[in-house]
């Protein structure tokens, strides 16, 4: 379970990360057209994502030596997600749209985030403006737009790089075809998404997490 561990603190990092941008200019620079374009790409990646109302796909996990861990990740905004691991994996993560929980069933642990600094925050508060804190990355494929989010004051966040397609079913043009995380170890975990289905009927249930062992005993 180490990889899903790692995999999610690496999620929590990014949920964590402020608005910066590196500032290692004295003076003001005038945007280029370089510049102006990897602007508008993440414009439009921010808004492929705030476009999606709900989403359902396959995901496959992969760990930096190989090892591979998949389920189904679902998607309902605002702020509600999913990631149902495969039969014999004992992990949920889960968000309601207040609180995210991490529950793993084989160690009866159960962790929560408020989503005010959670997990997954840029993708699940729609108030997170990822234009703010990341940085279009070289793909060499016109096809696919890269956005990389990390806190340059804080290394030990690690960081993480969205991979958009651009594919015209998609809402606004692009679809998130998978992300990577660094760990502050330097130890990169892979989701890859596949099977993306838009517009699916999502019960709200589906997103919730009923913790047993805070009700009352009778």
């Amino acid at each position: 379970m180490n990889l899903t561990l790692r995999f999610f603190l690496c999620l929590a990092a990014w949920g964590l990360i402020p608005a910066v941008f590196a500032q290692n200019q004295t003076k003001p620079q005038a945007p280029t057209r370089q510049t102006e374009s990897r602007a508008a790409d993440i414009d439009r990646a921010v808004a492929a994502l705030r476009a999606i109302t709900t989403l359902r796909a396959d995901f496959v996990q992969i760990s930096e030596n190989g090892q591979r861990v998949s389920g189904v990740f679902s998607l309902k905004n605002p702020g509600r997600i999913r990631f149902q691991y495969a039969k014999g994996v004992p992990l949920l993560i889960i968000s309601d749209g207040h609180s995210l929980w991490m529950i793993d069933s084989e160690v009866n642990q159960r962790q929560r985030w408020p989503i005010g600094n959670s997990p997954l925050g840029a993708l699940l508060d729609p108030k997170r403006d990822v234009a703010m804190f990341g940085t279009i990355q070289p793909t060499g494929n016109a096809n696919l737009i890269a956005v990389d989010v990390r806190d340059r004051k804080h290394p030990e966040y690690g960081s993480m790089t969205l991979v958009f397609e651009r594919k015209s079913a998609a809402p606004g043009g692009l679809e998130l075809a998978a992300w990577s995380m660094l760990d502050a170890q330097n130890k990169r975990t892979q989701i890859r998404l596949s099977g993306h289905q838009y517009g699916v009927a999502l019960a709200d249930s589906l997103f919730r997490y009923l913790d047993i062992s805070a009700r009352p005993h009778k």
